[in-house]
């Protein structure tokens, strides 16, 4: 018999079949699951973003899939507010929940939680958005690479509001973003049993270049149409739309944009593994390998409460 509430937290690169798992446990241990895909909160992103299908979503509860807008601003912290009072409902009535994704950041902000900072300035905010739109990606990487370099081997360099944060809280207070991130691990009211997938390198760009692929044929370019005049939103400097983006201006061919949405998904996923194998917690599977996760599972359940 359980013993307290267990989060299984399933993690991994773009592509491993985390959706998939988090579906086969939802329905083995007869629970709901928590996303922690920082681009599936947002509604009007579908394709582009791997979103569950109607029948995943039909086949397992589900929490912050199309839970926002694009229009919306919603950060690490307004994720861990929302998502624990989410998990602490599910645990009124479960003792197994499901939180999946492949955003470390907000997998860390459920599980540990996140600093708490001191407020910056909001028009050196407007300033470095207004450097962003006129100097692109490249000039913020230098920036944050110059001022931060610690806080720049970490962020997610294909996501300009997160360099933009660590720019801004530099020249807000005179100090590095990444001196303030202890790491100070918050008190949940419930364990964490991490589980990641992963497989061999030929293997993952093999399934990277495949979804893609699919992407294509399902009718991504017809979703970055649709969407093009919201293309300085935030939400919407991501891969596979960033790309599709510069295809509509004429820069490059529709080619050239898929190669460049395969190349930049790549490199999505190793740095995705890099952060996530830092955590010694997490003991790694490979796709497809359901009963072997149920199995180590199972046994951690069934360990007396120290």
């Amino acid at each position: 018999m359980v013993q307290g509430k267990f989060l299984i937290v399933i993690v991994g690169p773009t592509a491993i079949g985390k959706t998939a798992l988090s579906i086969r446990l939802a329905q083995y241990f007869d629970t709901e699951i928590i996303s922690a895909d920082s681009r599936q909160f947002f509604r009007e992103m579908n394709i582009g973003t791997a979103k569950p299908s109607s029948e995943e979503l039909a086949s397992a509860p589900h929490h912050f899939i199309d839970s926002h807008s694009i229009q919306e601003f919603f950060s690490p912290g307004d994720f861990e507010i929302q998502a624990i009072a989410a998990i602490d409902l599910l645990f009124l009535k479960k003792n197994i929940g499901i939180l999946v994704g492949g955003s470390g950041l907000y997998i860390n902000a459920v599980c540990n939680g996140l600093d708490n900072l001191p407020t910056t300035d909001l028009l050196i905010r407007e300033k470095l958005n207004a450097e962003f739109a006129k100097h692109g990606v490249p000039y913020l990487r230098k920036e944050l690479n110059t001022i931060d370099p610690e806080y720049f081997a970490k962020v997610d360099q294909s996501n300009p509001q997160r360099m933009i944060r660590g720019l801004e809280f530099y020249l807000s207070t005179g100090e590095k973003l990444s001196s303030y991130l202890t790491n100070t691990k918050k008190n949940r009211t419930f364990n964490v049993i991490k589980i990641g997938l992963t497989a061999d390198r030929s293997e993952l760009y093999h399934r990277i270049n495949n979804r893609v692929d699919q992407m294509m044929e399902q009718g991504l370019l017809d979703e970055v149409k649709k969407l093009y005049e919201y293309r300085n939103l935030n939400a919407l400097n991501t891969v596979g739309y960033s790309e599709l983006f510069k295809y509509l201006d004429g820069e490059i061919t529709l080619q050239e944009a898929t190669d460049q949405i395969k190349q930049n998904t790549r490199r999505f996923a190793k740095r995705q593994l890099t952060w996530f194998r830092k955590d010694d917690n997490t003991k790694w599977f490979e796709p497809n390998h359901l009963d072997e996760v149920i199995t180590h599972i199972t046994e951690i359940l069934s360990r007396p409460v120290q």
